[in-house]
């Protein structure tokens, strides 16, 4: 790995500080000093928190030096996700104006477990108001680019995340995912990105606790290697009191599946999925890499993935569910902090997430009840590929990262697609609830991205890191970014 501690795995930082070669306060300095530098133009943080984490270098230091024990991430600088990654005395926006000057008053389960295990915490990363797209872009903070070109997007809704990972901003950051949420940036930023199965690593919302299963929402790490994402999964996963949903207590140990051999796994390779229509570019780039994986061992296959769904119905089911779920954010926001944010806030905030909202309210009991129906029906498809495979392998999104001041892409090869919806191939598996991973694939047009998706049958994790594991040995994607100052 690189000498800049801005550009080494959070490994090698973790072990390099238990060791006392490398000073936590060196270490978080060196990050700070890049965030001064770097993130006006990148736009990846909305808070950061230098004099803490400055303060708890210093305590992580004096640790070292008295031979304490430590935790597997001590001393290591993170990010987390200004959505739902609350930590009590920081500012916490949702990416919002009307919650500019709001402080949390609690630390989520997941970003206490960070700080349990010894991670320092640098700031809050942007993310669209309210998570409302599949980009990173809002009124308070500015729209978040990928290192890679600024002037195109980073993704979202964890466009932040990935982006601080990608510039050497954070040795590590939380994201979460609702539809591709961190799968999405993971590929336009060039960053590796894990979603978990539900319940593996805990939500805890105390306003609804039932509230991130429709669709699934779970929290996830955004890394440089895929042995970083494994031992943040290692941290983050296992039972909590506050979600019940989340699963008993395993011994699985994630980092060690990495370096697992793969020739015993049957993996299919759909680059379109059945229902999406592929830049050619990308598909290029993610048939090159499957020949990686044919090369690790694995047994690769082509296949045609169908669904007995019409796809324009499947899509309509997934859009049902998350304006549904946005609705009850809103309603959740009234209700826990007094802001009716369509009544007293509607010119303040961003017209899109005002629409979702809308329509999520118009839906009855009965169409959510049909879009499930719709949801199980893709679950008995994705499950037939998983009967005769152990994995799945698509491209993550359709498109290398486009201009920044856009949605999304509204043609692909000539056919005309939904802006919000068709050039992401992720958000099946936030349907089925299937962990699934977008790992750096290649670039096209010199420097830009592609990002290759990873998904195992659901509670096959350790399947999907030993894949991506396989691949980074084979193609190892790690260097510092270019600088566009």
């Amino acid at each position: 790995m690189a000498s800049d501690p801005c550009f080494t795995s959070l490994m090698e930082i973790a072990r390099r500080i238990d060791s006392g070669d490398l000073s936590p306060v060196e270490v978080v300095d060196a990050y700070l000093e890049r965030i001064d530098r770097r993130n006006e133009t990148l736009r990846a943080y909305s808070t950061v928190v230098g004099e803490e984490a400055r303060a708890e270098a210093r305590a992580a230091e004096r640790a070292v030096e008295r031979g304490e024990e430590t935790g597997p991430l001590h001393g290591v600088p993170i990010a987390i996700k200004d959505l739902f990654a609350f930590k009590e005395g920081v500012h916490h926006t949702f990416g919002s104006t009307v919650f500019e000057d709001f402080v949390s008053d609690r630390t989520a389960p997941v970003v206490e477990r960070l700080e349990e295990a010894g991670a320092i915490v640098l700031g809050k990363t942007n993310t669209p108001e309210f998570g409302n797209r599949p980009t990173t872009d809002n009124d308070l903070v500015g729209t978040t680019r990928t290192p890679f070109d600024t002037d195109r997007t980073a993704g979202g809704s964890s466009g932040g995340s990935a982006a601080a990972v990608a510039d050497g901003l954070a040795a590590a950051a939380q994201g979460s995912d609702a539809g591709g949420s961190i799968r999405i940036p993971a590929a336009c930023c060039g960053v590796y990105g894990f979603k978990p199965t539900f319940g593996r690593i805990p939500n805890g919302n105390p306003s609804n606790a039932f509230a991130k299963h429709t669709p699934f929402v779970q929290h996830g790490p955004l890394t440089r290697t895929v042995e970083d994402a494994a031992l943040l999964l290692d941290v983050m996963t296992g039972p909590h009191s506050n979600d019940p949903f989340t699963h008993p207590e395993t011994e699985t140990d994630y980092v060690a599946s990495v370096t697992r051999p793969i020739d015993d796994l049957e993996i299919a390779y759909s680059p379109t999925l059945g229902m999406f229509t592929i830049d050619s570019r990308v598909r290029r780039t993610v048939d090159d890499a499957v020949d990686a994986l044919s090369a690790a061992g694995a047994i690769v296959d082509e296949i045609a993935v169908s669904f007995d769904r019409d796809p324009d119905e499947i899509r309509t089911a997934w859009e049902t569910l998350f304006q549904v779920m946005l609705a009850d954010l809103d309603r959740q926001i009234r209700d826990v902090h007094t802001i009716d944010l369509l009544g007293d806030h509607r010119s303040e905030i961003d017209s899109l997430f005002t629409n979702i909202v809308e329509a999520g309210r118009a839906h009855s009991a009965m169409e959510c009840k049909q879009a499930d129906a719709v949801r199980t029906d893709v679950y008995a498809d994705v499950r037939r590929v998983f009967d005769a495979y152990d994995l799945l392998v698509t491209p993550t999104i359709a498109v290398p990262p486009f201009k920044a001041d856009r949605l999304g892409p509204t043609e692909i090869e000539g056919t005309e697609i939904d802006p919000f919806v068709d050039w992401i191939l992720s958000w099946i598996f936030n349907m089925t609830d299937h962990p699934a991973a977008s790992i750096p694939a290649g670039f096209v047009d010199g420097s830009l991205p592609v990002g290759m998706q990873i998904v195992g049958d659901r509670f096959a994790e350790t399947d999907v890191l030993a894949v991506s594991g396989a691949f980074e040995r084979q193609r190892p994607w790690h260097s510092p970014q270019p600088e566009h100052d």
